[in-house]
C-alpha cells in the first residue's frame, strides 16, 4: 500500500448509471499507483450479483474478470476491495438469509479482497432496532472474511434530510446504537453533511466522531455525476481547499468517481495533493498541473477555459451555439480518451439512471 499520506486515500465504484468497462478498471491500478492514491473498491450499481442478487455467485466470466482485476491491482500495489450490499435483507431477518450471506462472504474470498465493505446505503430504514441488526449482520461477515480492512455503510450516513424523506425515518438512537455496538476496529462511511458535499469542516467531522465513536471514512460523493442534475455536469475541478485541513479528522478518504473514467482522474489525482500539500494547497494550479501531465498543455489550456460550460452550466443549460462550439473545439484532438467522453457527454449518451435517489 502506498504510505505517503497518513490517511488512506483512494476511489470507490460507486455510481449508478453507465459502467466502467473492465479494461478501464484495469487501466486504474496503474493510475491510481503513479496518483499516490492507495486502494480501489468494486461497488458498481450496476452489478446486480452486489446488490439485488446478492444472495448469488458471479457467473464465471464475471468471476474471471475480477480475479484478473485483483490481480492488476495487486501487482500495482494498491489494494482491491469489493462492496456488498445485501438488499433489505434485514426485512427478512431469517436463518436461511444469515445462511446466504455467509455463502456470499465465503464466494468473495475466493477473490481474496484487501478491503470488504457491507453497504446498507440506498435502503429502507425505518426498521425498529435497526442499527443492532445490521451490527449483528456486519459482525457477522467480518468474523468470515478475510480482508484485512472491513468498512461499514449505514443507511443514514449524512445528516442530509434527503435520506429519511427516501428511506423513511431513521429509527430512534441509531447512529448511538452503532457507536456502542459496532466493533471498534471496523471503520463507518461518512458522506459530510450532505449527501454530496463540497466541503468538509473540521468541525462538523468531529461532530461525526463523537456521534459514531470512531473517525468517519468519508465516501465523498465528488467528483461523481449520476444524479438527477448532476449527470448534466462534468466535476473537472481539483477537491476543494477544505480537503486540505481534514488530515487528522477521518480515517480514510474515498472519492467516489464520474460515468467518465477518463475525466474523472483530474479531480481524483488532486486529493493527494490536498492532503500532502495541506496549507500550500492551491486547487486551481493544481487543476492546471494535473490537467497539463493528464491531457497535454493544449487540451489542458481548451479545459480551463470551458469549465463554466462544462462545470458549472452543463447541459442544462448551455445553448445550441454553445455545444456547437464545444464539439468544434474538441473535435482538433481526435481519439483522445478525453474528448471523446466530452463527445459523448453532449449527444447525451451518460443517461440518468432514476434508481439514483439520493442526489
Amino acid at each position: 500500500m502506498n504510505t505517503i499520506n497518513a490517511t488512506e486515500l483512494g476511489i470507490i465504484e460507486g455510481f449508478f448509471g453507465r459502467s466502467w468497462s473492465w479494461d478501464e478498471r484495469k487501466d486504474y491500478a496503474k493510475f491510481l499507483a503513479l496518483n499516490r492514491l492507495s486502494f480501489y473498491i468494486y461497488a458498481p450499481k450496476s452489478d446486480k450479483h452486489l446488490r439485488k442478487y446478492w444472495q448469488q455467485d458471479w457467473p464465471k466470466d464475471i468471476k474471471e474478470e475480477l480475479s484478473n482485476l485483483r490481480e492488476n491491482y495487486q501487482a500495482a500495489s494498491v489494494d482491491f476491495g469489493i462492496g456488498l450490499s445485501p438488499h433489505e435483507i434485514y426485512l427478512d431477518n431469517s436463518r436461511d438469509n444469515r445462511e446466504h450471506l455467509r455463502q456470499r462472504v465465503k464466494q468473495i474470498n475466493t477473490l481474496s479482497p484487501d478491503i470488504l465493505c457491507l453497504l446498507f446505503d440506498d435502503m429502507r430504514g425505518d426498521i425498529p432496532n435497526l442499527a443492532n441488526i445490521q451490527v449483528d449482520l456486519m459482525h457477522q461477515v467480518a468474523e468470515i472474511s478475510t480482508a484485512k480492512k472491513i468498512i461499514f455503510c449505514p443507511t443514514y450516513y449524512s445528516f442530509d434530510p434527503v435520506l429519511e424523506k427516501v428511506f423513511g425515518v431513521m429509527p430512534t438512537n441509531y447512529w448511538g446504537d452503532l457507536n456502542k455496538n459496532l466493533e471498534k476496529d471496523i471503520d463507518i462511511f461518512w458522506t459530510g453533511e450532505k449527501v454530496c458535499s463540497r466541503e468538509y469542516p473540521v468541525q462538523h467531522l468531529d461532530t461525526a466522531t463523537e456521534l459514531l465513536g470512531r473517525k468517519p471514512f468519508l465516501w465523498d460523493n465528488y467528483p461523481v455525476n449520476d444524479g438527477a442534475s448532476i449527470s448534466k455536469h462534468l466535476h473537472l475541478r481539483a477537491v476543494g481547499e477544505s480537503h486540505s485541513k481534514i488530515q487528522n479528522h477521518v480515517a480514510g478518504h474515498a472519492l467516489n468517481p464520474m460515468n467518465q473514467p477518463w475525466l474523472s482522474q483530474i479531480a481524483l489525482a488532486s486529493l493527494p495533493h490536498a492532503y500532502h500539500e495541506q496549507s500550500n494547497y492551491n486547487p486551481e494550479m493544481v487543476f492546471i498541473n494535473i490537467t497539463n501531465e493528464l491531457c497535454g498543455e493544449k487540451f489542458a489550456e481548451y479545459l480551463l477555459q470551458d469549465l463554466q460550460l462544462l462545470q458549472d452550466k452543463g447541459l442544462g443549460k448551455i445553448s445550441a451555439d454553445e455545444k456547437e462550439y464545444l464539439l468544434k473545439r474538441y473535435s482538433a484532438f481526435p481519439g483522445n480518451p478525453f474528448a471523446t467522453e466530452i463527445f459523448d457527454w453532449l449527444d447525451g449518451e451518460y443517461v440518468f439512471d432514476p434508481t439514483c435517489l439520493t442526489e
